[in-house]
Parts: structure tokens; C-alpha cells; sequence
């Protein structure tokens, strides 16, 4: 039976509760370069420290590089088959408990892995009221890549409004991204925050090196929840604010206030920053930037809260081009999910010099019409407002009107003639990033269904009903594609332009998160516990 997209939790807070986890939910193929693998330890309990490994691959931030693409052609032998079933466990090397809501990561570098969660279930027994009850933290967690080991986590403490900018026990939704042995992430109080990896094993605690508070410094109002997971090009580390409206007044409290911002990676300083798309934000702002260079400048991409793509050179902050990413006809956004227009929640993902990227919206407003958009990034604006979008909504990328346009193809739209029965559009709103690799791209909408379509045109290769809705973007893995459902069930498809059904694992709990392999390893992350999965040789 297919679930509903609207979370469980949203009850217990009041009001939609966004996330993501991008987003999950969340670059060019494969994870950043060799590092090699340590000598496995035990799976369970406090092992002694490994020897410093010489090599290892890491998966540093969300979708792996800059470019965001949820691939990987470097690990090989991934499993297929396992089961966390209490008694029955098959290929698990180790689990770790976290919050009972986790929404960011795995991020693993350094031979740490990196999750953000809440404080549910306590790592640290202080941390409790006087009767005795977990208190609501934000948490960002740091595990031992080799065993599963805790070893220290920081917390942040809640907004005194909760309801309205720092959700319920929803914790840290920001993947961080880890350069060295510093990382960078968005705390749930709306900083943008550096800290060392190491942190301190024998107190359980990490350590901050800056931190820059969003709210207090540029006057940000995050609606309901700040995300975001940053990157890092040269000195400049660079996030979304997620400034957005009132979450029930619907009103904007700050359209001044930045949207995107460029941050001195070693000193927290702001050195440029952007208020697009100003007081034409539709809800929130919880999608993350790519980058890559094109024609040696290096752009950074901001999906605004608009459904608006902007580009920035990303030393000066110089816009580039910007691109809508909705029809003019659509209707016009409205705040119960009623409306056509949506804005961008799934991270954008350049490949071949191209950026593609869907639309949505916060996803406790249920289902609707969706659209995937396919950018050229090369190419030059012709226009004083730098506008590469196609002409009304003729989206034919050969049309005399979009000659100087950046389409290179659009992707939904409603069915003509509309069916009889079942939906009556192409695609559906997600907040999945897509995951692109040999010509091909794997596109997840909320209704649950898997698209696989051709890189080039945008033509559709093929469908597969996943029989439940999704939260979670497909991750492409030694020629398999994996994605989990809102049921918690982990389903594995054959890559390629022949679909075929390689397995369907129960995980005991929602798969919001994408996959991530490295050194041998699958992590698969559900709402309340890390799995290592790995074939036991």
C-alpha cells in the first residue's frame, strides 16, 4: 500500500514540518579520490583505535563533490542481500543507534562518519530534564568508521520559537561537508558552524572553531527548520540561510535578508552574500548549492525558494544567469499544496558541463504536479536580466524563441488527453535529488515512482512503480540503483536502459537518506539507526 508523503511527526509539531534533507535527500560520478582502508575492527563496543590508515575513499559531504551527483563507479561487490531483523542479521558489520529522528548524513571522511540527528535517545546521561526526559538538542554525531564506535557529538539548543523556526525534536537536518579535519554544517539554530573532526573521545564532546549565528548577524528568519549542507570551493565555504516566510501567518519577515551567503572558511567572516530571490519567496529555503567550473569560471548555483536557479561567480558573487524553473501558467503557489507553482527542494546536480534539477515542495503538503529541468551551463545570456529560461512555455530547445535560451529539456507537465484513472501529470513534486551516470538519469518523485530517462533529450527510457512514496533520492552504485521508501523498505534496481527489480530489504524503520559506499562498505541510514552493511569475507 502506498504511504502518504506528510510525515508521521507533523502532528505532534502543528504545522507542515519541512526538511530536508535534501534533502535528502541530495555531483560528478564517483566519491572524491583514494584514501586506503584500515584493518576491521569489532563490530560492536569500545575497540581499541586502529592504525592510521595510509588510503580510504571518503563520501565528504552530500552527493559526494561539488557537482552533487549521487554516484559512485569506484566501489565494487556492494551487497544486494541483508537483513537487520533482531536474531536474523545478514551482512551487517556493525549499527548505531542515533536520535529517533535522523535527517542528515552519512558523511564519512577522516575515518569518522558524521550524522545529524536529535537527543532522544541520550548519548550523554546529562542530558536530561529533572524528570528525567531527553531534552530537545539539535545533535550532530560522530561515529568511527572501522567498528560503528561512538565518539563525541555537539549539541545545539533549541530557538525559543520552535513552532515556527526550529521544529520539535527534529534536530540537525545539515550534512556537513568535512575538509581535512575541519567540517562545516548548519546547526538548527540557524549557524552556519566550523568545527574540528577530532573532537574529544574522552569527554564525548566535539570542538568549535567559529560558528557564525545566521539569525543574530544577517536577521535570517528560517521557516520552521535551517538546513542546508554547505560546500567548499577555495577559501569560501558557501549554504543556503533558509530565509523564508511565517510558517502559519505565510507572510515574509525578512525579504532583505540573505538567501545565499559566501563565508571565509577559516575565519566565519561573510565575505558576499545574496537576497535573490528577495520578497518573491514562495516558503522556505532548504535545498544546498553545486558547483563546477565551466569555460574556467567557476559558478555556484543557488536553487532559490522561488523555483528560481541563480548563478554566481563564486570568488566576486557576480550573477551569471538565473533560470525559472516553473511554466508561467502554472497557478500561482498557495500555501496548502493547492497550487501548480513549486520551488526547489531536491539539490541541483551538474554533469557534462549541464545542471539538472526537479521541483517541489515542502512535502507534508502532499502531491502534485512536479517538473525535471535540464540547464545548459555554458551558455552565454544574451538579456540584461541574465535570464536563460525558455520563452513563456514553449519549451521546444530548437524554437526560433529559445534561441538564446539554456534549455536543453523539460521533463512533466500534465497528460493530454487526461487518463481516466490514476494521476494526470508526467511527474510528480519530489525533494529527491537525481543521480546521473552513463547517459542516463534516475529521477524519484513523491508519489513513488522511479524515472530513468536520457541524459541528452530527456526522453523517457523507463518507469518502475515503487508501490510507495519517497523522500529519498536514488543512489547509483557499482551498476545498481538504490533507493528507500517512506515504508522502510531499501529497493535495488538494475542500472541500465533495461529495468529490472534486484531486491526489496525491509529496514524497520523510513529511508529518507540516500545510500553511501565506501572502502567496501553500503551505509544505509533510516530515522533512528546508522547500518553498516558489508559481505563478511
Amino acid at each position: 500500500m502506498r504511504s502518504t508523503p506528510a510525515h508521521r511527526f507533523v502532528a505532534t509539531i502543528g504545522c507542515g514540518l519541512l526538511l530536508l534533507v535534501a534533502v535528502f535527500g541530495a555531483a560528478c560520478s564517483g566519491p572524491p579520490a583514494k584514501v586506503v582502508l584500515p584493518p576491521s575492527t569489532a563490530a560492536r563496543g569500545a575497540a581499541p583505535e586502529p592504525a592510521a590508515p595510509t588510503a580510504r575513499d571518503a563520501w565528504r559531504m552530500f552527493g559526494g563533490t561539488n557537482q552533487r551527483n549521487m554516484v559512485n563507479t569506484v566501489e565494487k561487490d556492494v551487497p544486494t542481500s541483508w537483513s537487520v531483523e533482531e536474531g536474523k542479521e545478514k551482512n551487517v558489520k556493525w549499527s548505531a543507534k542515533l536520535g529517533d529522528y535522523a535527517y542528515a548524513g552519512p558523511v564519512i571522511a577522516d575515518g569518522k562518519i558524521f550524522v545529524g540527528t536529535n537527543n532522544q535517545n541520550p548519548r550523554d546521561p546529562k542530558l536530561v530534564d529533572a524528570d528525567g526526559k531527553p531534552i530537545d538538542l539539535g545533535v550532530l554525531m560522530c561515529f568511527r568508521e572501522s567498528d560503528g564506535q561512538f565518539l563525541w557529538q555537539l549539541t545545539h539548543e533549541k530557538l525559543p520559537n520552535t513552532d515556527e523556526n526550529d521544529a520539535p525534536h527534529t534536530g540537525i537536518c545539515s550534512s556537513p561537508v568535512v575538509e581535512g579535519k575541519r567540517l562545516y554544517y548548519v546547526s538548527n539554530r540557524c549557524e552556519l558552524v566550523c568545527a574540528e573532526t577530532e573532537g574529544d573521545p574522552a569527554t564525548g564532546k566535539g570542538k568549535i572553531v567559529w560558528s557564525l549565528d545566521m539569525i543574530g548577524k544577517l536577521q535570517v528568519y528560517p521557516n520552521q527548520m535551517a538546513n542546508g549542507s554547505p560546500l567548499i570551493v577555495g577559501d569560501l565555504v558557501y549554504t543556503l540561510t533558509s530565509n523564508g516566510t511565517h510558517p502559519t501567518k505565510g507572510d515574509l519577515p525578512a525579504p532583505k535578508a540573505p538567501s545565499f551567503i559566501a563565508v571565509d572558511k577559516k575565519t566565519g567572516e561573510v565575505k558576499w552574500q545574496s537576497s535573490a530571490p528577495g520578497d518573491k519567496i514562495l516558503e522556505g529555503q532548504w535545498s544546498n548549492p553545486a558547483a563546477a567550473e565551466v569555460n574556467g569560471v567557476t559558478q555556484v548555483i543557488f536553487p532559490g525558494g522561488d523555483g528560481w536557479l541563480y548563478a554566481f561567480e563564486a570568488k566576486s558573487g557576480e550573477l551569471l544567469w538565473k533560470f525559472d524553473c516553473n511554466p508561467k501558467a502554472a497557478k500561482p503557489f498557495n500555501a496548502g499544496g493547492r497550487g501548480d507553482r513549486n520551488y526547489i527542494v531536491a539539490t541541483p546536480v551538474i554533469y557534462d558541463n549541464k545542471l539538472y534539477v526537479s521541483v517541489g515542495q515542502e512535502p507534508t503538503k502532499g502531491t502534485g504536479i512536479g517538473h525535471v529541468w535540464c540547464v545548459d551551463i555554458t551558455k552565454k545570456p544574451a538579456n540584461k536580466d541574465k535570464d536563460l529560461s525558455p520563452v513563456g512555455d514553449n519549451f521546444d530547445p530548437k524554437a526560433a524563441v529559445n534561441k538564446d535560451a539554456g534549455l536543453v529539456w523539460h521533463y512533466g507537465g500534465f497528460i493530454d488527453p487526461k487518463p481516466k484513472k490514476g494521476r494526470d501529470y508526467v511527474f510528480g513534486r519530489t525533494i529527491a535529488t537525481v543521480a546521473i551516470h552513463d547517459g542516463l538519469v534516475y529521477a524519484a518523485d513523491m508519489d513513488g515512482f522511479l524515472n530513468c530517462l536520457d541524459a541528452k533529450t530527456g526522453a523517457k527510457v523507463w518507469v518502475q512503480d515503487m508501490k510507495d512514496g519517497t523522500w529519498c533520492s536514488p543512489a547509483y552504485v557499482d551498476g545498481k540503483v538504490y533507493i528507500g521508501t517512506e515504508g522502510g523498505d531499501m529497493l535495488i534496481y538494475q542500472a541500465g536502459k533495461e529495468p529490472k527489480d534486484l531486491a526489496k530489504i525491509n529496514m524497520e524503520g523510513s529511508v529518507k537518506l540516500p545510500v553511501v559506499a565506501v572502502n567496501g562498505v553500503l551505509y544505509v541510514q533510516t530515522e533512528n539507526r546508522l547500518y553498516a552493511i558489508a559481505v563478511k569475507k
